[in-house]
């Protein structure tokens, strides 16, 4: 059972970070893709991920359901830029934990990764629609800023309505634009 759950594991991490690498560089945010979720392998995430292997969805979800939290997605979420539970911070104003708006570039890369995931996880019955279709579901009990959500929301309608290459377009267009003016 256990070395099941550690291949499984590793190769569905790997298959993840492979798919997210080829659409960061479809997307032109190489060293994004390179550097994606490389906190995955590091024991407090990798050990946790063996144990609440399943191989059908991720293992944070199973080990939150078994200990009432996940130990994984607290270590993950913050140390990945490209989560929107990354960017909260005290406000001055309400002197409470509130979302705060995402740099683009973690945008763009929060989408290949939500793409991929979708890949991985549905497989063969992945359509464009699955992962607009995902984030819409959740989207109440989201804590996310309203410009990061919009701007999200946006990529994942381009996707489900103009397909993966229009969508890269898109992003690589404004990827050129983020280097040439820094935002």
């Amino acid at each position: 059972m256990i070395l099941k759950n550690f291949t499984g594991h590793l190769s569905t991490v790997l298959n993840h970070r492979h798919k997210v690498m080829k659409h960061c560089f479809k997307a032109g945010i190489f060293f994004r893709g390179i550097t994606h979720d490389l906190s995955k392998f590091s024991p407090t995430e990798f050990i946790q991920g063996v144990k609440y292997y399943q191989g059908n969805r991720s293992p944070n979800e199973k080990e939150r359901e078994t200990e009432g939290y996940s130990k994984a997605w607290i270590h993950h979420k913050g140390r990945n830029k490209h989560h929107f539970e990354y960017w909260t911070d005290y406000s001055p104003e309400t002197k409470k934990l509130e979302p705060v708006e995402m740099p683009n570039i973690f945008v763009f890369e929060m989408f290949c990764d939500r793409v991929a995931a979708s890949k991985i996880y549905n497989g063969e019955k992945y359509n464009n629609s699955l992962p607009l279709e995902y984030y819409l579901k959740a989207k109440p009990n989201r804590i996310i800023e309203k410009k990061t959500a919009a701007k999200l929301e946006f990529l994942l309608r381009l996707l489900a309505e103009k397909g993966e290459d229009e969508t890269f377009r898109f992003i690589r267009k404004h990827t050129k634009s983020i280097r040439r003016n820094g935002k």
